[in-house]
Protein backbone atom coordinates (compact mmCIF):
# COMPACT_ATOMS: atom_id res chain seq x y z
CA UNK A 1 0.00 0.00 0.00
CA UNK A 2 2.83 2.39 0.93
CA UNK A 3 4.65 1.51 -2.29
CA UNK A 4 1.52 2.32 -4.33
CA UNK A 5 1.09 5.66 -2.48
CA UNK A 6 4.72 6.62 -3.11
CA UNK A 7 4.35 5.74 -6.82
CA UNK A 8 1.19 7.84 -7.10
CA UNK A 9 2.80 10.84 -5.39
CA UNK A 10 5.88 10.52 -7.62
CA UNK A 11 3.71 10.39 -10.75
CA UNK A 12 1.78 13.45 -9.58
CA UNK A 13 4.98 15.38 -8.95
CA UNK A 14 6.25 14.42 -12.41
CA UNK A 15 3.03 15.64 -14.08
CA UNK A 16 3.12 18.89 -12.08
CA UNK A 17 6.72 19.40 -13.18
CA UNK A 18 5.73 18.87 -16.82
CA UNK A 19 2.94 21.41 -16.52
CA UNK A 20 5.28 24.05 -15.10
CA UNK A 21 8.25 23.18 -17.36
CA UNK A 22 7.22 25.41 -20.31
CA UNK A 23 7.53 28.50 -18.09
CA UNK A 24 11.27 29.08 -18.37
CA UNK A 25 13.13 31.72 -16.45
CA UNK A 26 16.53 33.22 -17.28
CA UNK A 27 19.05 34.55 -14.78
CA UNK A 28 20.72 37.88 -15.33
CA UNK A 29 24.42 36.93 -15.65
CA UNK A 30 25.55 40.58 -15.39
CA UNK A 31 24.73 40.84 -11.66
CA UNK A 32 27.16 39.45 -9.10
CA UNK A 33 26.08 36.33 -7.23
CA UNK A 34 25.90 38.05 -3.82
CA UNK A 35 23.14 40.44 -4.96
CA UNK A 36 19.59 39.19 -5.00
CA UNK A 37 18.44 38.46 -8.50
CA UNK A 38 14.91 38.76 -9.79
CA UNK A 39 13.45 36.08 -12.00
CA UNK A 40 12.52 37.26 -15.49
CA UNK A 41 10.66 35.36 -18.16
CA UNK A 42 12.88 33.98 -20.91
CA UNK A 43 12.86 35.98 -24.14
CA UNK A 44 10.52 34.67 -26.80
CA UNK A 45 11.16 34.42 -30.52
CA UNK A 46 7.60 35.35 -31.49
CA UNK A 47 7.10 38.09 -34.07
CA UNK A 48 5.62 41.36 -32.83
CA UNK A 49 1.86 41.60 -33.05
CA UNK A 50 0.54 42.78 -36.37
CA UNK A 51 -2.06 45.50 -36.82
CA UNK A 52 -4.80 42.91 -37.22
CA UNK A 53 -3.83 41.33 -33.90
CA UNK A 54 -3.74 44.62 -32.01
CA UNK A 55 -7.05 46.01 -33.22
CA UNK A 56 -9.98 45.78 -30.88
CA UNK A 57 -12.89 43.55 -31.85
CA UNK A 58 -15.87 45.29 -33.46
CA UNK A 59 -18.87 46.25 -31.37
CA UNK A 60 -21.94 44.04 -31.51
CA UNK A 61 -23.75 44.40 -34.83
CA UNK A 62 -20.70 45.88 -36.58
CA UNK A 63 -18.84 44.04 -39.31
CA UNK A 64 -15.09 43.55 -38.84
CA UNK A 65 -13.00 46.05 -40.80
CA UNK A 66 -11.67 43.48 -43.29
CA UNK A 67 -15.19 42.19 -43.98
CA UNK A 68 -16.58 45.69 -44.38
CA UNK A 69 -14.04 46.38 -47.12
CA UNK A 70 -15.18 43.32 -49.08
CA UNK A 71 -18.94 43.94 -48.75
CA UNK A 72 -19.01 45.21 -52.32
CA UNK A 73 -18.39 41.68 -53.65
CA UNK A 74 -21.49 40.18 -52.00
CA UNK A 75 -25.10 40.87 -52.91
CA UNK A 76 -27.26 41.69 -49.94
CA UNK A 77 -30.56 42.04 -51.79
CA UNK A 78 -32.03 41.44 -55.21
CA UNK A 79 -32.01 44.57 -57.37
CA UNK A 80 -34.91 45.49 -59.64
CA UNK A 81 -32.95 44.49 -62.78
CA UNK A 82 -31.96 41.08 -61.33
CA UNK A 83 -34.09 37.95 -61.64
CA UNK A 84 -33.62 34.73 -59.66
CA UNK A 85 -33.39 31.49 -61.65
CA UNK A 86 -36.19 30.05 -59.53
CA UNK A 87 -38.48 32.74 -60.96
CA UNK A 88 -37.95 31.35 -64.48
CA UNK A 89 -38.31 27.65 -63.73
CA UNK A 90 -41.91 26.58 -64.30
CA UNK A 91 -42.89 29.79 -66.10
CA UNK A 92 -45.00 29.49 -69.24
CA UNK A 93 -43.57 30.92 -72.45
CA UNK A 94 -45.96 32.66 -74.80
CA UNK A 95 -45.80 33.24 -78.56
CA UNK A 96 -46.65 36.46 -80.41
CA UNK A 97 -50.36 35.50 -80.34
CA UNK A 98 -50.24 35.28 -76.51
CA UNK A 99 -50.63 31.48 -76.58
CA UNK A 100 -48.63 29.32 -74.20
CA UNK A 101 -46.21 27.21 -76.22
CA UNK A 102 -44.39 25.49 -73.36
CA UNK A 103 -42.87 25.83 -69.92
CA UNK A 104 -39.31 26.53 -68.81
CA UNK A 105 -37.89 23.35 -67.29
CA UNK A 106 -34.31 24.53 -66.80
CA UNK A 107 -31.73 27.23 -67.55
CA UNK A 108 -28.35 26.59 -69.16
CA UNK A 109 -25.74 28.85 -67.56
CA UNK A 110 -22.21 29.38 -68.86
CA UNK A 111 -19.35 28.60 -66.50
CA UNK A 112 -18.13 32.20 -66.71
CA UNK A 113 -21.62 33.58 -66.02
CA UNK A 114 -24.67 34.52 -68.03
CA UNK A 115 -27.66 32.48 -69.13
CA UNK A 116 -27.10 30.80 -72.49
CA UNK A 117 -30.45 29.11 -73.08
CA UNK A 118 -33.82 28.31 -71.59
CA UNK A 119 -34.87 24.68 -71.79
CA UNK A 120 -38.53 24.73 -72.79
CA UNK A 121 -40.72 21.64 -72.51
CA UNK A 122 -43.00 21.46 -75.52
CA UNK A 123 -45.78 19.09 -76.55
CA UNK A 124 -47.08 16.20 -74.56
CA UNK A 125 -49.64 16.17 -71.81
CA UNK A 126 -48.84 16.39 -68.09
CA UNK A 127 -45.18 15.78 -68.87
CA UNK A 128 -45.82 12.67 -70.97
CA UNK A 129 -44.45 12.88 -74.50
CA UNK A 130 -42.90 16.28 -73.73
CA UNK A 131 -39.71 17.24 -75.53
CA UNK A 132 -37.08 19.63 -74.17
CA UNK A 133 -35.74 22.30 -76.53
CA UNK A 134 -32.94 24.68 -75.56
CA UNK A 135 -33.93 28.08 -76.93
CA UNK A 136 -31.17 30.72 -76.97
CA UNK A 137 -31.93 33.12 -74.14
CA UNK A 138 -31.75 36.22 -76.33
CA UNK A 139 -34.88 34.99 -78.16
CA UNK A 140 -36.97 35.30 -74.99
CA UNK A 141 -38.38 38.67 -73.98
CA UNK A 142 -39.01 39.27 -70.29
CA UNK A 143 -41.73 41.60 -69.03
CA UNK A 144 -42.44 42.15 -65.34
CA UNK A 145 -46.05 42.25 -64.27
CA UNK A 146 -46.89 45.56 -62.52
CA UNK A 147 -46.82 45.56 -58.70
CA UNK A 148 -45.71 41.91 -58.49
CA UNK A 149 -42.55 39.91 -58.96
CA UNK A 150 -44.25 37.77 -61.64
CA UNK A 151 -42.83 37.66 -65.16
CA UNK A 152 -44.31 37.19 -68.58
CA UNK A 153 -41.97 35.46 -71.02
CA UNK A 154 -42.59 35.74 -74.74
CA UNK A 155 -40.71 34.49 -77.79
CA UNK A 156 -40.92 34.56 -81.55
CA UNK A 157 -40.83 30.74 -81.51
CA UNK A 158 -43.99 28.79 -82.17
CA UNK A 159 -45.17 25.34 -81.12
CA UNK A 160 -44.35 24.10 -84.63
CA UNK A 161 -40.77 25.48 -84.65
CA UNK A 162 -40.12 24.00 -81.21
CA UNK A 163 -41.53 20.61 -82.17
CA UNK A 164 -39.30 20.63 -85.26
CA UNK A 165 -36.21 21.71 -83.26
CA UNK A 166 -33.71 19.11 -82.06
CA UNK A 167 -34.27 17.71 -78.59
CA UNK A 168 -31.98 19.00 -75.84
CA UNK A 169 -30.13 16.44 -73.70
CA UNK A 170 -28.28 17.15 -70.48
CA UNK A 171 -24.80 15.75 -69.76
CA UNK A 172 -26.28 13.16 -67.41
CA UNK A 173 -28.73 11.99 -70.09
CA UNK A 174 -25.90 11.65 -72.64
CA UNK A 175 -23.72 9.67 -70.19
CA UNK A 176 -26.65 7.38 -69.33
CA UNK A 177 -27.26 6.74 -73.05
CA UNK A 178 -23.56 6.01 -73.66
CA UNK A 179 -23.49 3.54 -70.78
CA UNK A 180 -26.68 1.88 -71.98
CA UNK A 181 -25.30 1.49 -75.52
CA UNK A 182 -22.03 -0.13 -74.46
CA UNK A 183 -22.04 -3.88 -75.13
CA UNK A 184 -22.02 -6.12 -72.11
CA UNK A 185 -18.97 -8.41 -71.94
CA UNK A 186 -20.34 -11.93 -71.53
CA UNK A 187 -17.10 -13.72 -72.45
CA UNK A 188 -16.12 -14.32 -68.83
CA UNK A 189 -17.55 -17.51 -67.40
CA UNK A 190 -17.28 -18.97 -63.97
CA UNK A 191 -14.77 -21.80 -63.61
CA UNK A 192 -16.62 -23.16 -60.62
CA UNK A 193 -19.88 -23.69 -62.42
CA UNK A 194 -21.29 -27.20 -62.78
CA UNK A 195 -21.62 -28.82 -66.17
CA UNK A 196 -25.16 -29.25 -67.41
CA UNK A 197 -26.61 -32.71 -66.98
CA UNK A 198 -26.40 -34.92 -70.07
CA UNK A 199 -29.75 -36.10 -71.38
CA UNK A 200 -30.31 -39.83 -70.95
CA UNK A 201 -30.91 -41.95 -74.05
Amino acid sequence: MTKKLVTTVAAGALLAGLAVAPVAYAQDATKPMDQPQTMQPAPTTEAPATEAQTTTPPAAGEAPADVAKSDATYLTEQASEQIAASTYIGQSVYNASDESIGEINDLIIKKDGGVEAAVIGVGGFLGLGEKDVAVPFDRIAIAEQPNTDALKLTTTETVDTLKAAPEFKTKSQKIAEQNANQPVDTSTTSSTGTAPAQPQQ
